[in-house]
Order: structure tokens, then sequence, then C-alpha cells
């Protein structure tokens, strides 16, 4: 019985991550015999109920659909990385706008961190895919002080070049320590033209003059206004961003929403910041990206993740 007890084990591992350690249940359930999984029914009390009127072990609804998600996050990830990068990003904003004010980040996320044309491109595939707009769409989904943001950032068509204007950078970062004292700042016409028009060069050079002026990160005082936090954070330091969004993905208890930036950020900027990413990660967690993925995640889906991450070293 002490082999059985470590297959038993084994297998609950294999179940107990994000993603599904194929090679271990082939390897262990292939060879079990009808004891065998007997055994393991009954003593897995986590996977499976007893019926005891009837006398059997039936399944657990909630963990078949657990791993029937797990099995499928490989996949998911896979789809995800060959599709268009203009669909991936139109069918990512469709998917958020079904989460209500949970979804709102990962508008401000596609928004912020894409370029004029990579957003742009976005918009197209999304009324190819859906025959309507995102803004029209954020307009009917979004409701209360967001709205008008979100609609602004997901129109916007930011000036790409290097040039700034140092001393409208310095009057601008006064107007928004003015402004984020309103009861409402995201719904200011002066935050809102700031942040959904001006280019990312400009908006780093207003946060530096934040700091000059005022003493401490315009995203410090940006921490009652998560949505504002979260464009600014996406526009100036996207590596801290996305850092911090792996992070929770990563957590043990993290939502299924939450998990699912974890395929979103390595899948979306594989090709573009991940040296950054990793840098901003290690440095904000102490740890290689590399490393917790690997103790967190299982299977061909942490081997796709780890691949992804490590192209370009």
């Amino acid at each position: 019985m002490a082999d059985i007890s470590l297959d038993h084990e084994a297998v609950t591992k294999a179940f107990s991550g994000l993603g599904v350690d194929e090679k271990a249940l082939i390897s262990t359930v292939g060879r079990w015999q009808h004891d065998h999984k007997n055994s393991f029914r009954k003593s897995s009390p986590s996977h499976f109920l007893a019926d005891n009127e009837r006398q059997f072990e039936k399944w657990n609804e909630k963990q078949v659909e657990l791993i029937k998600h797990e099995v499928l996050r490989f996949k998911s990830a896979l789809v995800l990385w060959t599709m268009h990068p203009w669909e991936r990003d139109a069918r990512l904003l469709k998917e958020a706008l079904t989460k209500g004010p949970q979804g709102y980040n990962l508008v401000i996320e596609i928004a912020c961190t894409r370029s004029s044309e990579e957003l742009l491109g976005a918009r197209k595939a999304y009324h190819s895919l859906f025959d309507s707009s995102v803004e029209e769409d954020v307009a009917s989904h979004a409701y209360g002080h967001e709205r008008k943001f979100l609609v602004a950032l997901v129109s916007a068509y930011r000036y790409e070049g290097t040039r700034v204007h140092d001393g409208t950078a310095k009057s601008e970062a006064e107007a928004l320590h003015h402004a984020i004292k309103n009861i409402h700042p995201v719904e200011d016409e002066e935050v809102v033209r700031i942040l959904c028009t001006r280019s990312k060069p400009h908006l780093t050079a207003i946060f530096r003059h934040y700091k000059e002026l005022f003493g401490k990160e315009l995203n410090e005082d940006l921490h009652g206004n998560p949505s504002l936090k979260v464009a600014l954070e996406c526009l100036v330091v996207p590596a801290v961003y996305f850092s911090e969004a792996l992070d929770a993905a990563l957590r043990k208890g993290a939502d299924e929403f939450t998990q699912e930036a974890l395929t979103r950020v390595i899948v979306s900027q594989a090709d573009g910041n991940m040296e950054e990413i990793k840098a901003a990660y290690q440095k904000r967690f102490g740890i290689p990206l590399s490393q917790k993925i690997e103790e967190t995640c299982l299977g061909n889906f942490k081997e796709f993740l780890l691949t992804l991450v490590a192209r370009g070293e």
C-alpha cells in the first residue's frame, strides 16, 4: 500500500496547480488496476463524494470542472499565441466587458500598453469580429465614474514620437496635482485629457516633474483611484504593472480572472518587453519569474510559458 499511497500523492499533485502534469498522470494512472482506482476514490474525499446509501464514490462536480479547465489551459494559451495580435486584443476586450468593473483594468491595460497602431488594429478587429465598435461597447457596458475615462482611452491615437515640451509637462504635473484632489478625479476633464491624449514620453516627463515638485510619485497620490493608477503605470512603467499582474496571477487562491493574466501577459509580451518585465519582477519580488512559474505551474502549460519567457535570452 505504500506504493499506492505515493501514487495517490503524485496524482493529487498533478491536479494541484495551474495546468495539469500530463506526464505524471499518464505514467501513474495508466498502469492502475481496478483496486488502485478504487483505493484512490476512497482516499480522495476532496475529489470524490461518498454515496453511502448506494455504496459508491462519485466525482465532485466542482473538481471535474476545475480539472477540465486546467487541462484546457495549455490549449487556450496556444490558441492565444497563434492569434493575430489584433484579434487577441479584440477578444480580450470583449471578455473584459462581460466582467463589469472587474474587467476595467484589462480594458485599461490593452488601451495603454499597446502602440497607437496596435490599438487601432484591435479596434478594427473588434469591428470585424463583433459588428460593433469598441467605443460604443465600452460606453454601453461601463458604468459610473470610469465610463468617460475608459471610452477616451480606447479611442486614443497618441503621438508616437520623442518630442516633449518640458514646460507644458511641468504645468500639467501641477494641473494633475490639483485635479486629483477632487472627489472623482477620473471624471475631471484635465485628467482625462492629459492621460488619454498625451504621448508616453510626455507622460514620463509629467511623472518626473510631479516627483520633483511634490516629493512623491504621482501614482502614490492615486492610491484611492485605481483606474487612474493602473492607467498611469501602464503608460509610464508598463514592466512594473505587468510584473505585479503576473505575481497576482501566481498567488495561491487567486480567482480565475486574475489567474488568466498569467497567460495573457506572457503571450502578449513574449515578443516585446519580456526582458524588462522579468527584471522588474525579480526586483519587486526577489525571485526570477521563470522560477516562480516552475514552482506554481504544471505540465505542458508550464513548459509552454517557460519557453515564451525565455525567448530572446
